[in-house]
């Protein structure tokens, strides 16, 4: 099954990659290319986050990252050598190129020629192609079953954090099979909100036990036409830089370039971060401190596109959580309201603290009622909508 064509193009389109119709060899002269060597200022989203920060606690080393989409370019040599798994199902290149910015925000190197770096340059990066939206692939295109299929080589492969590049736009059994095996093992599900029709979802965003991300720009706007209640955090999703497919081994990248889908990737680098931090973190724990440190606005009222807030790496990996929160099936009591406490050596300012514990407690009680509500969406999906056939 193909996702309708606005979906499957509208990230090409965003990112000012060629958008192909053609035999698999006229695709071939139409891969992505870069933009060049970016030696600008530091990419904004990447001050935002701040990974550097953090490298004295977490460089994401010991986990695996699956970047589940077009595959990646493992020849740009932003890349670690070997950081770039091959093997069983992996796909290390990438014509369409979303994969490959992805895993550039996930991990890329820190290099003398650009100011450009990822997240969690100590993870390693899984490629897994299931689509490819450039039209070179009959078989490409979004289909549900095929991401789930992705999903279970990434769960035998041994992946921490899965990150769902490009999402389907339809549903099916065998995909949420695949997101409760994933979860039962505990592996981090991270999948953005990407579709670009009015009331339409993408999937696994919308399913239940996934952290599902929404986009921002710098002024902190939402970027991507999705919305929901199913709508976990926020990260930043345009005029952003990153790597670049078809460098022929340089260190080579695309900007600036505007995805929501590229949200998706700042947030699994820093789950990366933090599963490397705390190792005896459940991926349900790690997607409650994700959500419960993000930076949220005074009110900490849930927004439908932003989710809780952006994400606030140095919170999510430093700060000191109540056991009854993080504890065994990730605890949540609404009649409390949990102290976020960052590390001392490196506070945040007080105006963000006051904000963000003041909103805490309706995180809290927001989480306890979420996990209502996914049930009886899940319902929904089962028992009250027709049944459709999966190809």
């Amino acid at each position: 099954m193909r996702v309708p064509a606005v979906v499957a193009v509208g990230g090409l389109v965003a990112l000012g990659l060629p958008v192909v119709a053609a035999g698999p060899a006229d695709a071939l002269a139409q891969c992505a290319n870069p933009s060049g060597t970016y030696t600008g200022a530091v990419p904004w989203g990447q001050r935002l986050v701040d990974p550097q920060r953090l490298w004295p606690l977490s460089r994401g080393d010991g986990q695996l990252v699956a970047v589940i989409g077009t595959g990646v370019d493992g020849q740009n040599a932003q890349f670690a050598p070997g950081q770039v798994l091959g093997g069983s199902g992996a796909a290390p290149s990438d014509c369409d190129g979303r994969g490959t910015i992805a895993a550039g925000i996930v991990g890329a190197q820190p290099d003398d020629a650009t100011t450009f770096t990822g997240v969690a340059p100590g993870a390693k990066i899984l490629p897994l192609r299931y689509t490819e939206s450039n039209g070179s692939s009959a078989e490409g295109g979004g289909d549900p079953g095929a991401l789930a299929g992705a999903i279970g080589t990434a769960l035998d492969r041994g992946a921490t954090v899965l990150l769902i590049a490009v999402p389907a736009g339809s549903d099916s059994p065998a995909l949420d099979a695949a997101v409760d095996r994933a979860r039962a093992g505990g592996a981090v599900v991270v999948s953005p909100a990407a579709a670009t029709q009015q009331g339409a979802h993408s999937y696994p965003t919308a399913s239940s036990g996934v952290l599902a991300v929404g986009s921002t720009n710098q002024a902190g706007q939402p970027v991507q036409t999705e919305s929901g209640d199913y709508l976990g955090i926020a990260a930043p999703g345009a005029n952003l830089v990153s790597t670049s497919a078809g460098g022929g081994g340089a260190v080579a990248h695309r900007w600036p370039v505007t995805d929501p889908g590229l949200a998706a990737a700042y947030v699994a680098g820093v789950a990366a971060l933090v599963r490397a931090a705390h190792p005896n973190l459940t991926g349900d724990q790690v997607v409650t401190r994700l959500t419960l440190t993000a930076s949220r606005p005074p009110s900490g009222a849930h927004d439908p596109h932003r989710g809780w807030g952006v994400v606030d790496a140095y919170a999510a990996v430093s700060s000191t959580l109540p056991a009854d929160v993080l504890g065994p099936g990730v605890q949540v009591r609404p009649a409390s309201m949990p102290a976020v406490v960052p590390a001392a050596a490196a506070a945040r300012p007080a105006t963000d603290l006051a904000a963000g514990v003041i909103a805490l407690g309706g995180v809290v009680a927001a989480a306890a009622a979420g996990l209502a509500v996914a049930a009886i969406r899940r319902g929904k999906r089962r028992s009250w909508r027709p049944s459709r056939k999966y190809s």
